[in-house]
């Protein structure tokens, strides 16, 4: 085996030392790191109508129990149980039997009446001439005229109580008070009913529209009302929207009727009552729902989103913003609550400025950036030479 000449191996590992000198002055010349893009909305006021969510019940618009005021026998029931009656409708027949036999007997009572009532007024008339001749005595005459008012009186007492006869005969068919939709019935043919019985024959409820009865705590009432009053917000439409047990939305938007002047001492609640329609028949009386409604529209808000906002060590939001000479400012903001996917700000940022949202975990406050608007496609990269790719 050959030895390899000396002059050739120092020429090697020279040749090898210059190579490893150039690639560490390669990477010793790699200049400061790129500006980063910080992606920013620009602000702006707004009017933002401020919901809130509630619980609340259904209640029926009218409701009435179906009452006798008469007494006797149910000899039958006339409607459907379940069904949707109308006013006036009879629902019930009790036997009118006593009651056609009172109305016979006050007729009676009234022809009789009224033929005292003839003869007496006849006897008055035959004596006043008498009297002005003095061939009856004056006290004759007035006797008779006295005579004759009672009997007229009596007519009238008399015809009341055909009146009342005739009432109570129709009392015997029960009718509907209202239209709605009927419950159960109560009562079978052949029971007996009575005037002033604690126990109702059946009830209707109307059931279009429908109220829905809200919850709200008082101490809510109260800060509402101190918004309203301190200014900057504005009392909202009535409008609600529902959402159902199931989950489902409501399909109809209701409004708010009025609100009560008491808190319930057992809840400290105030009860708000809306009304919405119900053609279909979805919304049943007792059913739990939840109430989507706006009291206050925030009038000049400023809504950020909520990746533009960041929380310090101690919890405090913060927000970063471009600034003087395209350089990160970080603000101290206090924030009111989420409306939707942003932040209501109470303080801290104001319209116009430039929220930054994309790339604040590459930006520190006080450093250069390079602002974009948010959503614009990042900057591509300066291709590498020739000499740095080789390396």
């Amino acid at each position: 085996m050959k030895s390899v000449p000396r002059f050739a191996t120092r020429a090697f590992l020279g040749i090898a030392l210059a190579m490893l000198a150039g690639c560490g002055k390669k990477k010793e010349d790699k200049g400061p790191p790129p500006t980063p893009e910080a992606g920013y909305v620009v602000l702006r006021a707004e009017t933002v109508p401020l919901f809130i969510e509630l619980t609340g019940r259904t209640a029926a618009f009218e409701t009435s129990d179906v009452r006798p005021q008469v007494a006797g026998l149910i000899l039958a029931r006339t409607f459907t149980e379940g069904s949707v009656v109308h006013a006036g409708q009879t629902l019930y027949k009790i036997d009118p039997s006593q009651y056609r036999a009172a109305l016979a007997q006050a007729q009676a009572n009234l022809s009789s009446a009224q033929a005292n009532a003839a003869a007496t007024k006849a006897k008055a008339d035959r004596y006043k001439p008498l009297a002005d001749m003095q061939a009856v005595a004056k006290q004759d005459y007035v006797d008779a005229r006295g005579t004759a008012d009672q009997a007229a009186a009596s007519v009238s007492q008399n015809r009341a109580a055909v009146e009342t006869a005739k009432i109570n005969l129709g009392f015997t068919n029960i009718p509907a008070p209202i239209t709605g939709r009927i419950g159960r019935s109560l009562v079978t043919t052949g029971g007996l009913v009575t005037v002033g019985q604690t126990t109702a024959l059946t009830t209707i409820q109307r059931l279009d529209p429908i109220f829905v009865d809200i919850q709200q705590s008082s101490a809510d009432l109260l800060s509402l009302r101190r918004s309203l009053a301190s200014g900057g917000r504005a009392a909202s439409s009535a409008a609600v929207r529902l959402e159902l047990a199931d989950g489902s939305e409501y399909a109809a938007s209701g409004r708010v009727e009025f609100a009560e002047a008491v808190v319930d001492p057992n809840t400290g609640t105030v009860t708000l009552r809306a009304r919405f329609p119900n053609h279909q028949g979805v919304l049943l009386p007792g059913m739990f729902v939840r109430a989507r409604l706006s009291q206050q529209t925030a009038q000049n808000a400023i809504l950020a989103p909520q990746t533009g906002i960041s929380r310090d060590p101690k919890g405090n939001a913060t927000a970063l913003v471009v600034g003087k000479d395209n350089k990160a400012v970080s603000r101290d903001v206090k924030l009111d609550r989420t409306v939707g996917d942003k932040w209501l700000v109470a303080s801290g940022l104001a319209a116009g400025d430039k929220l930054i949202v994309e790339g604040i975990n590459r930006i520190k406050p006080g450093q250069a950036i390079k602002p974009v608007a948010a959503g614009s496609k990042p900057a591509p990269r300066p291709a590498a030479n020739d000499d740095r790719a080789k390396s």
